[in-house]
């Protein structure tokens, strides 16, 4: 076992130089053999000084193949041996840097292709996170300053301040800072790969039942097809609803209509508002983090910007997608969703 153990935490050139040297020696004594028993009387070893140089050019071979073998090793590792020194010099701090690609096309210079990639990932995945927080950190500030400014005028007349007014003000601060905690605590679940429980759902039930239990401030049309059921987290599905329907809202003039159907392979929830619409150019601008248009903007300066990009990660997480797709008026979101193999029970 030992023995074993020490094998294993050689070197891959001493490894393959030991194996090379042993199956010299085994050349050689099969020779050796082979040249005893085929030898005519008197036998070949008969004589020492031929027994002993056929044993030392046995040696000087076996050395010879350990020596070549041993190098041979060495000048192919080289590659091998560029890289790890390169990679325990990359620090986070310096992800910009890649490994070199060895000269040849072979298994090393894939090694090192797949290293740079994974290097790139990693730097795209720290920049992305440096931009989240720092946008992040801007939109927090945002209504604390507020309530802090609230407050420090408040104090500075007190007697003339009218403190259930002020709480009121302080009170939509509280809210959007709340909403804002909210968002990025559920994108921090999404990121995590946090899954939560899927169930059998019939997703028009389910989508009834958030509209019911919603004080939409515009008309709500609803078409909803019989027996459209997914795999699904019923949190997640609610949460994606959710955001569609305050984007909707947000800029719709007068309704907002809710689909809910199969569309081939696919159950597809809808919402389409009367509004302005979304540019054919900026549909993929609204679904980045913190990502709000001018109109937005300005119908919602509290926003957060966060919302449709966490709905298609829903979409995304639960093996679908959401786009916005073209519509004669308004912006009209569609979210996909795999159709389960076999429905064994429906939960609403």
């Amino acid at each position: 076992m030992i023995s074993l153990r020490a094998w294993r935490n050689c070197s891959v050139k001493t490894r393959v130089t030991t194996v090379a040297s042993t199956v010299m020696a085994l050349v050689c004594v099969f020779a050796s053999l082979m040249l005893l028993m085929a030898a005519p009387p008197p036998p070949l070893y008969g004589s020492a000084p031929v027994l002993a140089g056929f044993i030392g050019g046995s040696l000087l071979l076996i050395a010879a193949t350990a020596l070549v073998t041993y190098r041979m090793m060495s000048k192919t590792l080289q590659p091998v041996r560029a890289i790890s020194g390169k990679l325990a010099t990359i620090q986070p701090s310096n992800l910009s840097e890649r490994v070199p690609l060895p000269s040849h096309d072979d298994e090393f210079k894939e090694l090192a292709r797949a290293i740079n990639q994974a290097l790139e990932r990693a730097q795209a995945a720290i920049q992305e996170q440096l931009r989240f927080a720092s946008d992040t950190s801007h939109d927090l500030r945002n209504p604390l300053a507020a309530m802090r400014a609230e407050i420090e005028d408040s104090l500075v007349g007190r007697e003339e301040t009218d403190w259930a007014e002020t709480a009121d003000r302080l009170l939509e601060s509280v809210e959007r800072l709340q909403e804002l905690v909210g968002n990025l605590l559920e994108i921090s679940r999404l990121d995590a790969g946090v899954a939560g429980h899927h169930d059998l759902l019939n997703l028009a039930v389910l989508v009834a039942g958030e509209l019911d239990h919603r004080q939409s401030k515009v008309r709500v049309v609803r078409r909803f097809s019989s027996g459209v059921m997914v795999n699904g987290d019923r949190i997640g599905l609610t949460r994606l609803l959710n955001n569609l329907m305050d984007n909707a809202e947000r800029h719709a003039h007068s309704s907002v209509r809710v689909t809910v159907e199969h569309r081939g392979d696919a159950a597809v929830l809808e919402v389409h508002d009367d509004g302005s619409g979304v540019p054919p150019e900026q549909r993929e601008i609204i679904f980045e983090r913190f990502a709000r248009l001018q109109e937005a903007r300005a119908k919602d300066a509290g926003g957060s910007g966060l919302g449709l990009s966490i709905a298609r990660q829903i979409a995304e997480d639960h093996g679908g997608a959401l786009t916005v797709e073209d519509s004669p008026s308004g912006a009209r979101f569609v979210a996909r969703f795999p159709r389960p193999a076999a429905p064994a029970s429906l939960s609403g």
